[in-house]
């Protein structure tokens, strides 16, 4: 995503834009689209009474794939695209650093699961056990220790779980126009 201009769009219409143009496509070898997905983790943390920073972390949590250099996910790959970075990236400036943090960690909030929760890594699907083996597996007792030093890790982990709940095929949900007043109050304007 570019930062927009006084002539060009805001932040909302460009997500928006992309929720169009790419939301129909796959979601990472899961039986749903990629907008299905980020619309149902959405939807799973406003059934857990979420604040909405962490709505809307969960509704964007994978822009990323979209935006990041290195292009969105592939069964084959074998090494990591780091969309949770790139996402991150791609909506500092206009998002409380509240939404922009969980979605920066909640790939690391896989691999943390995985390494203090025994049955965690035996729920995942496929694809995500691929992923995990390419953003470094589980987390080492350091790594654990780091992780829950930080201040939103609990909101990561929370954030995590809707992501990994959210792949229901044929699921009905909300559209992204119905999270658009959300958006819009949490967004900077440019």
């Amino acid at each position: 995503m570019t930062r927009p201009g006084p002539a060009q769009r805001d932040i909302i219409d460009e997500l928006a834009d992309v929720f169009a143009r790419r939301g129909a496509e796959a979601y990472l070898g899961e039986p749903i689209t990629m907008a299905e997905h980020m619309l149902q983790t959405a939807a799973l943390a406003e059934a857990d009474r979420a604040p909405d920073t962490l709505v809307a972390a969960a509704l964007l949590h994978d822009i990323g794939h979209f935006t990041g250099d290195l292009g969105a996910y592939c069964a084959d790959d074998t090494a990591d695209r780091r969309h949770e970075i790139a996402g991150a990236q791609a909506l500092e400036g206009y998002f409380p650093a509240a939404v922009t943090a969980c979605i920066r960690l909640h790939v690391a909030a896989k691999r943390y699961l995985c390494a203090t929760d025994s049955t965690y890594y035996g729920s995942l699907s496929t694809a995500s056990k691929h992923t995990l083996s390419l953003q470094g597996g589980p987390m080492t007792a350091d790594e654990v220790s780091e992780f829950r030093r930080l201040d939103v890790y609990s909101d990561a982990v929370r954030l995590r779980l809707w992501d990994d709940a959210g792949k229901v095929a044929g699921l009905g949900t909300r559209t992204f126009e119905d999270f658009r007043p959300l958006l819009k109050r949490l967004s900077n304007p440019r």
